[in-house]
């Protein structure tokens, strides 16, 4: 429920009263009582997010989530089986070769 800003013009009272968009629009000024109360255009309100952790994607529908979990796991797989395939070719390249030394054994 908005709060709407009042201003008598008669005695000059201004003030903010809380009531439904669907209520009638106070005439009665509550200090002078005369029937010359005018409702008061506002600037309307802003919305304040206080606090960290307000981001557009926190309100993002649940499909729109799972399609994106989906997305993040794929690449995160990807991303592993690049990494183990990388360690073994480097495993294979450093495995010290046992050819020459069995001939070396054989030739003494």
């Amino acid at each position: 429920m908005p709060t709407y800003d009042y201003r008598c013009d008669k005695c000059g009272h201004e003030f903010e009263h809380f009531q439904s968009m669907t209520a009638k629009v106070l005439k009665k000024c509550p200090k002078c009582k005369k029937l010359s109360l005018k409702r008061l255009i506002g600037s309307g309100a802003a919305v304040l997010f206080k606090g960290s952790g307000f981001y557009t994607t926190d309100y993002r529908s649940k499909s729109y989530q799972k399609q994106a979990k989906a997305e993040t796991d794929k690449q995160k797989s990807k991303s592993e089986k690049s990494k183990t395939k990388k360690t073994d070719s480097a495993t294979k390249k450093q495995e010290p070769t046992t050819g020459t030394s069995k001939q070396k054994k054989k030739t003494e």
